[in-house]
């Protein structure tokens, strides 16, 4: 990597950075692969000026940064040049140093993909309209008959309503109500909102059944099942946890970080070790 110097860092922002696992997946994997790289978590808070954070990404001792709620809109518009995806979706999640200017990348949304596959959908419910919504709704690649979206906040459905919309997607933004009445009949559930990381949380959809021919997609992860997962489950639903999208997330970050091949398989034993350890 161009400029890197033997104590590079890689870092998590956030607001909430310090208490992701991503650190405890890739520190472990670094050092089997003999690298001084480092990661580190970074918390910034909503409200923070983002100038001194592009400033320190630009620095010479900086590979890149994964970039996480409520950061990754920012993190597209910071981009100096970025992947069509990033574009197309408004999010990015890791900034890559090269020189003085940032390129964007959203390996949620190639993580997202594979763990979809190309099964057809004929209803989708995305709750939350971040940038994980989005991953969700751009890696659907219009294999969906039918999208509903909605979001504590009605602005943020409404611009993923508008994107949906272009992209030539049937969708529609729903209350929160609304969307709990809907989890019954989707074939697809994307919880991509913060509930479940608390062990009380219930599912995020409330408490209402899901199908048994869904696939409920959480990106929540943590040290517990979440409830979302265990209701699925409970209903012979197909599951995609917050585990899941790490990992692949993950995988798909190795040849964007020029990192060798052997951290595929490296990257499985990390998270395993991360998981037992919670």
């Amino acid at each position: 990597m161009e400029d890197a110097t033997a104590d590079s860092r890689l870092f998590l922002i956030g607001s909430a950075a310090s208490q992701a696992m991503s650190p405890g997946l890739w520190n472990p994997l670094l050092e089997q692969l003999g690298s001084s790289w480092t990661y580190e978590a970074w918390d910034v808070p909503a409200e923070q000026a983002m100038t001194r954070v592009r400033g320190r990404l630009l620095d010479r001792d900086v590979v890149a940064a994964n970039v996480t709620m409520p950061h990754k809109q920012w993190a597209a518009g910071t981009a100096d040049s970025s992947t069509d995806a990033v574009q197309l979706s408004g999010a990015c999640n890791l900034l890559v140093r090269q020189g003085r200017r940032l390129h964007g990348h959203n390996t949620d949304i190639t993580a997202a993909a594979v763990l979809l596959g190309n099964r057809y959908q004929r209803h989708a419910l995305l709750l939350g309209a971040g940038g994980a919504a989005r991953a969700a709704l751009i890696a659907l690649d219009r294999n969906v008959g039918k999208v509903s979206i909605t979001d504590r906040d009605p602005n943020a459905s409404g611009d993923l309503l508008h994107l949906a919309l272009d992209l030539g997607i049937d969708a529609q933004a729903v209350t929160w109500q609304q969307a709990q009445d809907l989890a019954s009949e989707a074939s697809l559930i994307v919880n991509a909102t913060p509930i479940g990381k608390g062990i009380s949380d219930g599912p995020a959809w409330g408490d209402g059944p899901v199908a048994a021919d869904a696939l409920v997609y959480d990106f929540v992860y943590a040290g517990h099942v979440t409830a979302s997962i265990a209701k699925a489950r409970e209903a012979g639903a197909t599951c995609v946890d917050g585990w899941d999208h790490l990992r692949e997330q993950a995988v798909a970050m190795v040849p964007l970080l020029g990192l060798d091949g052997a951290a595929d398989s490296l990257l499985a034993e990390s998270l395993d070790g991360l998981k037992s350890r919670h």
